[in-house]
């Protein structure tokens, strides 16, 4: 291995842990803040504590509890072998471990990954998606996702969308406690309705902030790793405009796991601003169709049509299930 690279692969490695960290941080000073606004010292201390619980549920927990959040369903070679064979050789392509992969039963289209690291991770996909796109636009979204796995986000992000998640139930917890009457607490009751109100806008800011810089870097190592930029961004514009039109019941109830997706599942946030859990497509769009220019080679303009999967996806809706079950 180069030298130079490996230094720079160190140092980007170094620099997602102490994002973690910085996320960690932020997050428990979020948990302190209303603790103390609902129960003054006593509650602060019982909130610090329960965010280091929080915390370390969530590293080893919170891939599980997304999966769950969404209803994903574990398939096997045998179930879905033309997928699990397409993120197979993408991981082989990434330099990363096979990863589970799961079907969420959604019709819209939409994907993402999740896991502590590269060894445990796990790549999910809607029914609508792989209904939607052309395998060299798939090949896109799932190398995008793997891309999110090999620089070690889906730790950030899935940790996040729990422990953000907690506050706001933490924060809903502060209505019904009535707070503030601890005579530690000089915030008063005034000040414990502005942190119940303020802290789980702060936690997602804080967690949207991270996703929105992430993104672009994850288009990025996602068209290197399946030599198709022009893919990718045709599966962006088809998956973007398709999205809007179809709600995500399962993303509206946890509102927290969005960052997660490679575009937003929530219905109303697509401006790209501080309030958007993704960066504007067709922001995106340019930055990959940049890179393909860059390029010299353009490869995989994304064909059209269904991915042919045999996972049981069908063509048309369809009341026979699309995944076989033991």
């Amino acid at each position: 291995m180069d030298p130079a690279s490996g230094c720079r692969k160190g140092a980007g490695r170094a620099m997602n842990y102490f994002r973690t960290m910085l996320l960690l941080a932020a997050m428990t000073a979020l948990f302190m803040v209303v603790g103390y606004a609902i129960g003054g010292t006593g509650g602060m201390t019982i909130a610090f504590l329960f965010a280091v619980a929080t915390n370390a549920f969530a590293y080893w927990n919170s891939d599980k509890m997304v999966l769950r959040m969404h209803n994903a369903e574990p398939v096997t070679r045998a179930s879905a072998p033309e997928l699990h064979e397409m993120v197979a050789r993408l991981a082989k392509q990434a330099g990363l471990p096979m990863p589970k992969v799961y079907i969420i039963r959604e019709p819209q289209p939409n994907a993402f990954a999740t896991g502590r690291n590269p060894e445990n991770a796990a790549v999910a996909a809607t029914t609508g998606i792989l209904q939607l796109l052309g395998p060299d636009e798939l090949e896109g979204v799932i190398a995008h996702e793997l891309a999110h796995v090999r620089n070690r986000d889906i730790l950030t992000m899935t940790v996040a969308a729990t422990v953000a998640g907690a506050i706001s139930m933490l924060a809903q917890f502060g209505f019904f406690f009535g707070g503030a009457r601890d005579r530690d607490n000089g915030m008063g009751a005034l000040g414990m309705i502005l942190a119940v109100l303020f802290a789980p806008l702060a936690a997602a800011l804080i967690q949207m902030t991270i996703s929105r810089t992430r993104e672009y870097s994850a288009d990025r190592l996602g068209a290197e790793i399946s030599g198709k930029p022009l893919a990718l961004a045709s599966a962006l514009r088809k998956i973007s405009s398709t999205a809007q039109r179809i709600v995500m019941p399962t993303a509206e109830r946890n509102p927290a796991s969005a960052p997660l997706f490679i575009v937003n599942p929530l219905s109303g946030q697509r401006m790209d601003n501080l309030f958007s859990t993704h960066p504007n497509v067709e922001n995106r769009i340019r930055a990959l169709e940049a890179m393909a220019g860059a390029s010299g080679r353009g490869p995989g303009s994304g064909r059209g049509g269904n991915p042919g999967l045999d996972a049981g996806i069908p063509t048309r809706p369809s009341p026979i299930p699309v995944v076989r079950r033991r």
